[in-house]
This record gives structure tokens, C-alpha cells and sequence, in this order.
């Protein structure tokens, strides 16, 4: 079920076993800063990186691809891309 977090509910929903996937671009994420554990799949390459191979995933990401049932929580800059970003992980068949 898809629904919007506050940062105090990610925090704690990042004690748990939870891949957080920030959308926004690399420069705005370099400009910025990031949230801690997260990890950078710009919007324009989430498709394709949902899409991996889990070894070439892990290779381009440093981190353990999600399975379709695994938790995963999508976060930009106002919330557009984030949206966008879980229509298309739903429609790669992600719960």
C-alpha cells in the first residue's frame, strides 16, 4: 500500500529492514546531502534498475536489489518524482 511518510516515520521505518531509494538527481543529491542509508537511483534510471539483474544491481548500487514484496520507500525533493517513482515500481508488479 502506497501512502506519504514524515521524516520522524522513516527514520524509524529505517531500524527496520527498509531500502530507501532517494529519486532525485546526482547533483542535487551532491549539492544537498543525502539521508543516511540511502541510496541514489535518479529517476530517469529507476525503470531500468528495477529491472536488474540482482548482481548487476548490487554491482551499480552497492546494495542488495529488492524483491518484489520487500519494502521500499521512494523520497525527492517535493514529493513529484517520488510519486511518479512507486506508479512505476507498482507497475514492474513491486507491492
Amino acid at each position: 500500500a502506497s501512502r506519504s511518510l514524515s521524516y520522524q516515520e522513516l527514520k524509524d521505518l529505517k531500524k527496520t529492514n527498509v531500502l530507501h531509494i532517494d529519486v532525485r538527481e546526482r547533483w542535487e543529491v551532491e549539492r544537498s546531502g543525502k539521508i543516511p542509508e540511502s541510496i541514489n537511483i535518479p529517476l530517469g534510471e529507476l525503470v531500468e534498475a528495477l529491472q536488474m539483474d540482482p548482481t548487476e544491481f548490487k554491482e551499480q548500487y552497492n546494495q542488495k536489489m529488492p524483491s518484489k514484496s520487500d519494502p521500499v520507500v521512494f523520497s525527492c525533493l517535493a514529493g513529484t518524482r517520488s510519486k511518479q517513482a512507486l506508479a512505476f515500481a507498482m507497475s514492474l508488479g513491486f507491492s
